[in-house]
Order: structure tokens, then sequence, then C-alpha cells
């Protein structure tokens, strides 16, 4: 039996926690599923998983089974884009970031990369939630904030600004506000992990902080946007996936004199060591890519 696809039956069951969940992920029998496990218990004289009605996790033996499995995947992955012919690159890329940034940015972005690259396939994990990249074997990461982990490695792409809009019709009908401490009094819609309650402003030598009533808030921007060209009120959003809506009319812009706060876009992956030559030129690709982009 195929050692390597043993190894990478055994890594999605570690990290999904479930045979039949691992045999639909891998479009194989749960059958073959469990027979992979045995074979690799078998070879290796230990067993590796706890299994329950509920649950299935690692034994002691199972954790460094995983990490290595994890690291012979990553260097076969490397050795097949590496000796491609011709000298093409070729394999699987992991990809993830937020829905927003993947809906309105990113997939057109790896479209245009794979056209370079006909013989990659990209897997891009929309998900809102901090993936662990080693457990879901991320090979790259697309993430937005302030200051990264200083735990992985982060490459800026871009910068990210975020405007305050609203529908026309929802100001016809509230008003706008001419400071922002009037935005105590209207309806606001927040990002449940960024400035859900406070938002803060900075004009010339003035910087404030102020205290919104968010009646309705999402952890998805896309979501925030569809709201507010609905009239649902106020919301602050990033530009890069705002701008279109505005230059359609359906959105206008709120207290324009007034900057919100920055963030960065990064790409961020686990390690320096074993990057693969697709890896690396994604990130050539997307640094230069989001360098010219007009947000």
């Amino acid at each position: 039996m195929d050692r390597i696809t043993a190894m990478r039956v055994f890594v999605e069951v570690a990290g999904s926690g479930s045979f039949s969940a691992s045999a639909d992920k891998l479009d194989m029998s749960r059958a073959m599923v469990t027979r992979y496990i045995s074979e690799m218990e078998k070879w290796l004289g230990t067993r590796l998983l706890q299994r329950t009605t509920r649950r299935v996790t690692l034994t002691d033996a199972g954790e460094t089974c995983l990490r290595r499995s994890q690291q012979m995947l990553a260097l076969s992955e490397n050795m097949e884009e590496e000796t491609a012919s011709g000298g093409e690159l070729r394999g699987l890329l992991r990809v993830t970031c937020s829905l927003s940034f993947g809906h309105a940015q990113l997939a057109q972005a790896l479209v245009r990369f794979t056209a370079r690259h006909p013989l990659l396939n990209i897997d891009l994990n929309l998900n809102e939630g901090a993936l662990n990249l080693v457990e879901a074997r991320i090979d790259l990461a697309i993430r937005i904030s302030a200051e990264p982990s200083p735990l992985l490695i982060a490459r800026p792409l871009a910068q990210c600004d975020s405007l305050l809009v609203a529908a026309p019709a929802y100001l016809a009908a509230r008003g706008a506000p001419a400071a922002p401490r009037e935005l105590e009094q209207h309806r606001c819609l927040s990002h449940a992990n960024v400035g859900r309650s406070i938002w803060s402003f900075a004009r010339d030598d003035e910087a404030l902080q102020v205290g919104v009533l968010s009646y309705f808030s999402a952890n998805d921007a896309t979501a925030l946007l569809a709201s507010a060209v609905a009239g649902g009120g106020i919301a602050m959003l990033p530009t890069y996936l705002v701008n279109p809506v505005l230059a359609s009319g359906a959105l206008v812009r709120v207290l324009p004199q007034w900057q919100m706060p920055a963030l960065t876009i990064y790409a961020i992956y686990p390690s320096r060591r074993q990057l693969s030559p697709a890896v690396r030129a994604l990130l050539d690709f997307l640094v230069d890519h989001f360098a010219v982009q007009p947000w």
C-alpha cells in the first residue's frame, strides 16, 4: 500500500477527527480510510489514534507521527514541483483568506496566477477563523491585521484602508452625521472581530474614539456591505470591497473628512524552511499584483 497516500489519509483523519468526514473529503470509502490507518499503525508498530463513538483523537505516538507525516508530505509536494517536466511548477497549493477578501480580490488574482502556471492546482479555503496553518496544511494565508503573530512569517502585500458608508436612502431618512460623536445616534453595522462597539477616527492632529450602537454585526464584511446597500445603517468597510459600490452610487461616504486606522494585508506562512518554489512564486506574484491595485 502506498505510504505517501497513507500519510495523507492519516493527516486528514487527524485534522477532521472523523473517518467518515475524511472519506468524503478524500473521495474514498470509509473502509479504505480505515485500511490505510490500520496499515500505518502496523508499519509503525503502535496505535496512532484513539477511537470513540463520537471522536477520533491522537495518541502521543500519533502526535509525533502527524508532525513527521506533514513534513514528509511537504517534501513530496516540493519534489513534484521541482522535478516537473520543462521546469514548470505543478502540484497543489492550499491558500486561505477571509470571505470578503476572497470574493472581492483573491479569487481573481489566483486565476491570473494559475494562467501563468497551468500545472498548479489551488485549494482556496475561505474562513473567518484563525486556522492552525500547520494542522490544516495551509501553504499561504492572507490576513488583514495591525500586527501579525510573531510566531509566523508575514510579508506585507498592501495597505487596507476603511471608510464609513451608508445608502443614500438611509441618510435621507436619518440625516448624515456631521461629526463622529453623532454616530451614537445612528444605526451602525459593525464587524464582529474589528471595531464592534468602538470606532477610531483621526483628522490632522486630532484623534478620538466613539462608542457606536451596533444593532447588527457580522463576522464577514460582505454581509455588512449587503446590509448597508439595503439601507440598514452606517458601516465601516474596507476599500478593497466597497470602492466599486461607491462608484455605482449605491453607497456614499460618511464623514469623509475623517480617517480611520489603516491595517495591512499580509501573506502569512508557517516557516521559511521548506518553502516550495510554488509558494515563492505565488508570494512574488501577489506582491506585484496588489502593489498596483487602486485602493
